[in-house]
């Protein structure tokens, strides 16, 4: 029997009209520069694409699976990998979210149209993860339990967050005067954060969230995956590709959203 995930944030987050959607992926898509590697986990066909989103409605200190079969988008539907999910719900570890969780959180379902324009006419599965609020014991936990399908080649992996969400009404205004206008305090703070993912560290990156706050609603993705990564066989390195904000910030008054994309490579540039 079908369970249908459907893409209730098409027509508002982004457009639903397939031929539209279409043309502005390819051209973000080639803004990224990215060449068409081997060895950049992202760009070759994989049969199966792990989707690790934070939760911003629904609270669990878990992660949580889907109990979905079919992802919809508006370039065409995806399936889950009901074996890898039997095989993660088997663990004991995770629960379940129902499908009107799954529907109302947008963080996984952004990535989905990306996924269904780079893999199409390839016959790719998805294993969508909920990430809740975990501790640092459970993040270490994921990311072990979680490593060996780092190892599989056939396997992909997307993580989402946005990065800084300042003013007033995020509840956070960290501003560092030294840096200039408060833009550039913001975007020191996240710079300094994407240089501590790019080291691999999830320790080091625990620390600095408790340090300065910032409000990455990913980190507990981004965490689970330095964890991953430090837990796997393979020696992965992760690249930050581009940084923006949503506006640029001059007074107390104003808010902003930053936004940074990354993409986690091979060592050695060996193809898999």
């Amino acid at each position: 029997m079908e369970t249908v995930r459907r893409a209730l944030h098409a027509g508002s987050w982004y457009t639903d009209n397939t031929k539209k959607l279409g043309e502005e992926l390819d051209e973000w898509l080639r803004a990224t520069g990215l060449p068409k590697s081997a060895d950049i986990r992202g760009i070759i066909a994989p049969s199966r694409v792990f989707l690790l989103g934070p939760s911003h409605h629904h609270y669990t200190p878990k992660c949580a699976l889907t109990r979905a079969t079919i992802y919809r988008t508006p370039l065409g539907d995806l399936p889950v990998d009901l074996e890898v999910i039997e095989e993660l719900k088997a663990t004991g570890k995770f629960e379940l979210m129902d499908l009107q969780v799954d529907e109302a959180e947008h963080s996984m379902e952004m990535h989905l149209p990306y996924i269904a324009k780079v893999f199409h006419g390839h016959q790719v599965k998805i294993v969508p993860i909920l990430v809740g609020s975990l501790n640092s014991q459970n993040e270490a936990m994921y990311g072990r339990l979680l490593a060996k399908y780092v190892d599989d080649p056939q396997n992909f992996f997307s993580v989402s967050s946005d990065f800084c969400h300042w003013g007033s009404r995020f509840h956070y205004t960290h501003y560092d005067k030294k840096h200039g206008p408060i833009h550039k305090s913001i975007e020191a703070l996240d710079r300094m954060g994407m240089d501590i993912i790019e080291t691999g560290d999830p320790d080091a990156f625990k620390e600095y969230l408790q340090d300065f706050g910032n409000t990455i609603c990913g980190r507990h993705p981004i965490s689970v995956f330095l964890h991953m990564l430090k837990s796997c066989s393979e020696k992965i390195s992760i690249g930050f590709i581009r940084y923006e904000q949503s506006s640029k910030c001059k007074s107390m008054k104003d808010s902003s959203v930053s936004y940074a994309s990354a993409a986690a490579k091979l060592d050695g540039g060996g193809s898999r």
